[in-house]
């Protein structure tokens, strides 16, 4: 065998690095300041880091005029009689919110199974488990709600761990950061990008899978229905992998309860598919249905729900714009 110059193939890994790019700068900088920002709040008094929290959300709020615009239009478009006030209202609550599960996702590390229950509270957990217990898995059907970020970290604690399908961040520092305490106790994340796949696996080994399906897609990952009337984009994969795997579709939401000042992490009872010879046909149907479900939370706590998302950005070939 001819022997190789072991000097001349060092020589490209010996050149200098590359300066970083002012991409990577900028996100460095960025999980310079979120890092301490969110190892602080989380050392702090549970009702003090909430009120910090609420404090920044309300300060974002006041400054961020196009965020508002955005949460008012969607406002226009689901609530068309809706007072201008009133959706103002809505808009700011929703801040708050966002503000309260932050300073709750920050305080994740001092939680435990002794005292989430302090924090998070089921209610219909007979449901899950009946669902769970059928071995087919489970798929959580959830979305931008209250303390999304709550569900699956306490089940979880409650010994209860999951897949979590999620976009990951565009700055890869935080996205570690904050993927570290989404599996701080067993879940799984699993990408957009590999939706199907991830789904199918799970499914077959008897798993759960938290679904956040109330965002906008773009094709051809979706399919048009309504949400508030007006016809929505919406992610189809959930529909496809139930009807292929006969998967239990559970209903699950944590909202924040302003009487017992707690989460209740709520399961309703698995949804029944409609199947027919048209499977095509039943994918838009049963879409349709998941996101009605959403709707009605969406009615029922219009201060949680994340107005701030251009919910209804892509549009059937022919129609203008909606922002």
């Amino acid at each position: 065998m001819q022997k190789r110059d072991a000097g001349a193939h060092a020589l490209p890994c010996a050149q200098a690095p590359l300066p970083p790019t002012l991409r990577q700068v900028r996100e460095r900088l960025e999980y310079a300041i979120v890092w301490p920002a969110i190892k602080l709040m989380g050392l702090l008094p549970r009702p003090v880091a909430r009120a910090i929290g609420i404090a920044l959300a309300l300060t974002v709020f006041h400054l961020h005029r196009r965020l508002r615009e955005v949460g008012m239009r969607n406002l226009a478009l689901a609530f068309p009689e809706m007072p201008a006030d009133e959706r103002r209202r809505i808009v700011r609550g929703e801040y708050i919110s966002l503000g309260r599960q932050l300073a709750e996702v920050c305080l994740f590390p001092r939680y435990t199974r002794e005292n989430v229950s302090k924090v998070v509270v089921y209610s219909g957990l007979e449901n899950y488990e009946k669902a769970f217990a059928r071995g087919k898995g489970v798929l959580f059907l959830t979305g931008h709600l209250g303390g999304w970020e709550l569900s699956a970290f306490a089940h979880s604690l409650q010994g209860h761990p999951m897949w979590i399908v999620m976009r990951p961040l565009d700055n890869p520092y935080i996205d570690a950061l904050v993927q570290r305490y989404r599996t701080m106790h067993g879940n799984k994340t699993v990408s957009k990008d590999d939706f199907i796949r991830g789904l199918l696996a799970a499914m077959r080994a008897g798993e759960v899978v938290g679904i956040l399906m109330d965002t906008n897609m773009t094709p051809p990952q979706g399919v048009f229905v309504n949400f508030f009337g007006v016809p929505a984009y919406t992610a189809s994969g959930l529909a496809r992998i139930a009807l292929r795997t006969d998967a239990a579709v559970v209903p699950t939401f944590t909202t924040w309860d302003r009487d017992l000042r707690k989460y209740v992490l709520r399961f309703d009872p698995a949804l029944e598919l409609v199947r027919t010879a048209d499977n095509e046909t039943d994918i838009v149907t049963n879409t349709a249905l998941f996101t009605s479900v959403i709707e009605s939370y969406v009615r029922r706590y219009p201060d949680q729900w994340l107005w701030l998302h251009r919910r209804w950005k892509t549009r059937p070939e022919g129609e203008p714009p909606l922002y």
